[in-house]
């Protein structure tokens, strides 16, 4: 059932590890089949050196097992609330990278301080508030998604397409599992950037709007002119 699908999600998992975006049985991506009104999500625990198309896991949006031996991702309840609540996302990643993360346990968003990111994000690479305790002793997997979408509130997200989690770690998302990835691809290195400006420049500003509209724009306006046509 859906071998296409859970064959993506495996290829997209395993390019993070690739990438060096994870280790161990940190992270994991998605995709989902919103006709069919299922998602496929790597399984937890299980190592990506050990990982196969097989072990792949659907859910349905009831976070039912639907096909697969193994338990899915701890996280699964998350990606589930945020593929109910964005109806345009079609993959969701989510990763412990080293730079993204220590954002995130810094629990700052990533202001946009050059046209790197202003390429890509229009402002600052948001980050939640903290879970409180009565949300982290429930069920804490929903809530992280809830505070995720409560954050988002004020943005689009066809336009923020990631996110840090205070204090804990980033997820990105996009219209497909391989967006997704690419999008966790381009916020390590981000956040990479934009952690080696502050240490060299503690009083670095931000980018000026005019700035980091046009480079926004150049992309991904009605105007584009990015890129071949």
């Amino acid at each position: 059932m859906l071998y296409e699908l859970k064959e993506r999600v495996y290829n997209c998992n395993m390019e993070l590890q690739a990438k060096g975006l994870v280790v161990e049985t940190f992270g994991n991506a998605s995709g989902i089949d919103r006709a069919a009104g299922l998602m496929a999500i790597k399984p937890s625990g299980v190592p990506y050196t050990e990982l196969t198309v097989n072990d792949i896991v659907l859910v349905d949006l009831n976070n039912n097992i639907v096909e697969g031996k193994l338990n899915p991702s701890s996280d699964t309840k998350t990606h589930l609330v945020l593929y109910k609540t964005f109806k345009e996302i079609g993959g969701i990643v989510h990763t412990h990278s080293t730079y993204a993360t220590a954002w995130a346990q810094a629990k700052r968003s990533i202001p946009c301080m050059g046209t790197t990111q202003a390429d890509y994000i229009q402002g600052e690479i948001p980050c939640t508030e903290d879970l409180s305790a009565e949300q982290i002793s429930g069920d804490y997997e929903v809530e992280t998604g809830n505070q995720i979408v409560k954050r988002l509130t004020q943005f689009s997200a066809e336009h923020i397409n990631m996110i840090l989690v205070a204090g804990h770690a980033p997820f990105t998302w996009g219209t497909s599992p391989e967006e997704a990835l690419h999008n966790s691809i381009l916020l390590e290195e981000i956040a990479k950037i934009s952690f080696l400006t502050i240490n060299i420049n503690p009083g670095a500003a931000s980018l000026s709007n005019a700035l980091l509209n046009k480079h926004f724009e150049r992309k991904h306006g009605l105007s584009a002119y990015y890129g071949q046509k």
